[in-house]
């Protein structure tokens, strides 16, 4: 039994706040942003939208999209370090919302990496047949954890959420390997302070995400028998252009063959490779049988990779 996506869905905020809405705050400017991040706005939800209302309203358009019933679904397992409380789960309020009365549900901490995260716990249940769907959601809202006066890391964040079924797909198709790893010695670098805001020190983060992002991305491909030109897609964690750049270049890759969404949302952390997925489906640039390489860090540190062919 091979494991895939069979159904895409996501969700980004109407607000839209624009480099130049942040230099009436802060001393910084819209060229300083763009060339150092890619970033030209970012999505941030109302005071009276959740991160359980994101992930819902894009959990709905995978169940659609997969064409089946939210009573299918045998586990939900969301994403996220900006829950909207400690417990309940967001997993157990959208098996609520979603009516997905036979679906257990739990949540998943990896930062930035946690959708990669979801959809290599999604492979091993569904290909030992545990459960036939699983709903694997990466959804943030990093505007209630963002120091809105560190020019720093103001400028970074955004929220959104994406969401996939996953289940059986056709022979040779769907997640052909994937990589997890950790080092909890970099906690330190960027983490959640007492003020609950983010800290991060970004010259340690931007070193280890271009290493390790990398070989992250050799190294999935590797583990599925394939090498840098079989690659279609490379479609990394959207956090800074010059680390997306940067491993693009270790896979010695056009540039037509990476994924770059940035501009329009920032990092939004867990939410950021499927709405980057996402936005190439609807883009056309993505056909069945191509390969597509998954790939990101996060807070923790973490990291994790997939190699995906896709189709169902």
């Amino acid at each position: 039994m091979n494991a895939g996506i069979v159904g895409l869905g996501k969700y980004v905020p109407e607000k839209v706040l624009t480099n130049f809405d942040l230099e009436k705050t802060l001393d910084t400017n819209d060229e300083w942003i763009r060339t150092r991040t890619g970033i030209e706005e970012r999505r941030i939800a109302g005071n009276e939208e959740n991160t359980s209302d994101l992930a819902l309203s894009a959990a709905k358009k995978a169940i659609e999209d997969a064409n089946i019933t939210a009573d299918q679904i045998g586990l939900i397992l969301v994403a996220t370090v900006t829950p909207d409380r400690a417990f309940p789960s967001v997993a157990c309020q959208i098996q609520e919302n979603l009516g997905a009365v036979n679906a257990a549900a739990m949540d998943v901490s990896a930062a930035c990496s946690g959708f990669i995260y979801g959809l290599a716990t999604a492979k091993q249940f569904i290909e030992s047949k545990s459960y036939q769907y699983i709903l694997v959601v990466g959804v943030e809202k990093l505007s209630k954890v963002t120091d809105w006066n560190d020019r720093n890391t103001a400028v970074l964040f955004g929220d959104g959420a994406c969401a996939a079924v996953v289940g059986e797909v056709s022979e040779g198709r769907g997640i052909l390997s994937f990589e997890l790893g950790a080092d909890g010695t970099g906690g330190k670098h960027l983490f959640l302070n007492d003020e609950r805001t983010i800290t991060m020190n970004g010259r340690e983060v931007f070193k280890f995400a271009v290493r390790q992002m990398g070989e992250t991305a050799v190294s999935v491909l590797d583990k599925a028998g394939l090498s840098k030109e079989d690659v279609d897609l490379l479609i990394p964690h959207q956090a800074n252009i010059r680390i997306m750049e940067a491993s693009r270049e270790r896979l010695e890759l056009p540039e037509e063959k990476l994924s770059k969404h940035i501009h329009k949302y920032g990092n939004t952390s867990s939410a950021s490779i499927g709405l980057a997925l996402a936005d190439e489906l609807e883009d056309g640039r993505i056909k069945d049988d191509d390969i597509l390489v998954l790939v990101g860090f996060g807070g923790g540190l973490t990291w994790g990779g997939a190699v995906i062919k896709w189709g169902k």
